[in-house]
């Protein structure tokens, strides 16, 4: 029995959830592929899969040995790439999870650019504006947006984005333009799920300072909420990278540009401190360079 490639076959049946899916991935007839596994289980002496009529699971056992092989395979493969890397093509397969709206409409493009120009690289996305673990859920990446990262991440800063005040210019000929972050408490100002606080943060006289909002629409995605800003229902806080499209089309103005909002950065957080394939790296490089120090969507920062 090749261990390494029992391993392999194992590592992707417990995240495809399918010996059927593998098989046809790996070109193998199903019989094959369960002798496989079946042969590795026997020399562990213990069950790795739970097997029914209707799914398949990993056993206890199953969840920690995976966790052992990827940090296995992962070493070899970190072996393998410090002797011909400068000569390496990336290939392999890529797991990410990437924030919906910034995912869909920034990353989208550009990962697709990427895998046109690495055709043996294959990519799998989870668009989830949810914190996700990322070694529970067998991710190489995650893409996370934020004005802090937490205790123990794995992480490169890869870019930025600036969040604006915005609101249509028909709702501001009916209710005034604010001024002063203090005047948001008298506007219908929308509210975002993930975030619990009923306060917008300016940076003031060097100083991150917290105003109370009030709305009557709240939502967990800023496209919907940009949505409603530009049929006048209220004032939106969004990031440039949504908000960009509707200023620049004039359906949408940005408010307090005196005040700016506390700044975030674009990551990429990787799980834990073991090897980075790569195809991870190339990616992460690529996605970095096409991001750049000034990114397209501040650029609506600069202009009135």
């Amino acid at each position: 029995m090749d261990r390494l490639h029992s391993m392999r076959l194992f590592v992707l049946v417990a995240e495809m959830g399918s010996f059927s899916a593998v098989a046809q991935r790996m070109n193998l007839a199903r019989s094959v592929l369960t002798r496989q596994i079946s042969a590795l289980e026997s020399h562990l002496g213990t069950k790795l899969l739970a097997r029914s009529t209707r799914r398949l699971s990993l056993t206890s056992a199953g969840a920690g040995y995976l966790e052992k092989c990827r940090e296995i395979l992962s070493l070899v493969e970190a072996a393998e790439t410090d002797l011909n890397e400068d000569r390496q093509t990336p290939r392999g397969h890529i797991r990410a999870t990437l924030p919906l709206s910034f995912g869909v409409r920034q990353l989208m493009p550009m990962i697709g650019d990427f895998m046109a120009a690495n055709p043996e690289v294959s990519v799998e996305l989870d668009f989830n504006d949810h914190r996700v673990n990322l070694i529970e859920g067998g991710f190489d990446l995650a893409i996370r947006i934020s004005d802090r990262l937490d205790p123990g991440d794995v992480a490169r800063r890869i870019g930025g984005s600036q969040g604006v005040i915005v609101a249509a210019p028909d709702y501001l000929a009916r209710h005034g333009r604010p001024t002063h972050p203090a005047e948001l408490l008298g506007h219908e100002c929308f509210g975002y799920l993930l975030d619990s606080k009923s306060s917008w943060s300016f940076v003031i006289d060097d100083e991150q300072r917290a105003y109370p909002i009030s709305g009557r629409l709240r939502a967990n995605n800023g496209d919907a909420l940009i949505a409603a800003a530009v049929q006048g229902l209220g004032v939106a806080r969004a990031p440039t990278f949504i908000a960009e499209q509707a200023v620049r089309a004039g359906t949408l103005e940005i408010l307090l540009r005196g005040f700016p909002t506390p700044k975030m950065g674009i990551y990429a957080i990787f799980p834990g401190s073991r090897h980075l394939p790569h195809r991870v790296r190339a990616l992460v490089d690529y996605l970095a360079m096409r991001i750049g120090p000034l990114p397209a969507w501040d650029e609506i920062l600069t202009t009135e």
